[in-house]
């Protein structure tokens, strides 16, 4: 293991550091909503694409709003359907612009990124279910946006990478949408296991701390009963076969590290293809620093490496 993170994280993280913002595990929802929109929202988009729509589509509780990103060239394309991290309390679809944009063109597929419900006002399993809505509807207009349900994948990352997950079990459970690919980029996918290594080593000072998973969890999860849920954390499904071929994106100092190993080796043990993708110098977190201020190039290599996956996959 790297014994600490790159040089560029590490002036990321200074970066943030100098700039003495509270931390949102002591903030109301809302205003920690506001403090990350602020940091991470750009004015100028990192790439150009060929379209960028924003619209809404029918979900269980009201239309939810989508951003469609199409790329240069004829349809149809394949579809990536997109959750944005944020802890299901967090994030909307500006501040995961960048990687939408970069995906789309490294694909050359339609990524739709999904606002879906967050928690506290919409806790567990409302976000879930938008997840599981949208998905349902892109399969069933794909044309709509020039895709093509055929070669439909998931992606997401850290509580989207969770959804992700979760649709793709779903979509097994319910005989829902045929599923190419689910993209996770370090996902929480245990809600009853405390007890990981990484979780302890990389408490504080990786970006995502001990203290904001805490937080994210008490907003996210309305009761403990729900945590052997699998549509809660997806580590607890009885069987994780017949699912579709999955990479699974851990970073080193990251606690969110050991849990997504031990969810790609769920995978392995019951025959669903996985594509392990481990970074050993990078943070949670990193796909989203692709632009200045905080522009990392692992964040780039894992978008990469995650887009050639998907290529291979969809193409």
């Amino acid at each position: 293991m790297a014994d600490q993170p790159s040089e560029d994280v590490r002036a990321v993280l200074a970066a943030i550091e100098s700039m003495n913002l509270p931390d949102v595990s002591d903030l109301a929802p809302e205003e920690a909503r506001a403090l990350m929109s602020e940091a991470f929202t750009t004015e100028e988009p990192v790439e150009a694409v060929g379209a960028v729509e924003d619209r809404t589509i029918p979900g269980p509780a009201g239309e939810i709003p989508v951003r469609i990103y199409t790329p240069e060239g004829d349809g149809p394309h394949p579809v990536v359907v997109f959750f944005h991290g944020g802890g299901f309390v967090l994030g909307d679809l500006d501040g995961h612009d960048a990687p939408c944009r970069i995906l789309t063109n490294a694909v050359d597929a339609v990524v739709v990124s999904v606002d879906y419900r967050l928690a506290p006002e919409h806790p567990f399993p409302a976000p879930v279910e938008d997840a599981y809505a949208a998905t349902e509807w892109v399969a069933e207009h794909a044309a709509e946006v020039d895709g093509d349900s055929d070669r439909l994948a998931v992606a997401g990352d850290s509580a989207g990478g969770t959804l992700a997950t979760v649709v793709a079990l779903a979509a097994r459970d319910r005989d829902g949408p045929d599923l190419a690919y689910q993209a996770l980029l370090y996902p929480a996918v245990d809600f009853r296991g405390d007890d990981y290594p990484s979780r302890a080593e990389n408490a504080e000072g990786y970006f995502l701390t001990a203290d904001e998973m805490a937080y994210f969890g008490d907003h996210y999860v309305p009761s403990w009963v729900h945590t052997a849920n699998p549509y809660l954390g997806p580590i607890e499904a009885e069987s994780h076969a017949d699912l579709p071929p999955a990479t699974v994106v851990t970073c080193g100092f990251d606690p969110l590290r050991d849990e997504g190993r031990a969810y790609a080796d769920a995978l392995d043990a019951d025959g669903t293809p996985v594509t392990r993708r481990h970074y050993d110098d990078l943070i949670h977190g990193v796909v989203n620093m692709v632009e200045e201020p905080m522009d990392v190039a692992g964040g780039h290599e894992v978008l990469d490496d995650v887009a050639g996956d998907l290529r291979d996959a969809l193409h």
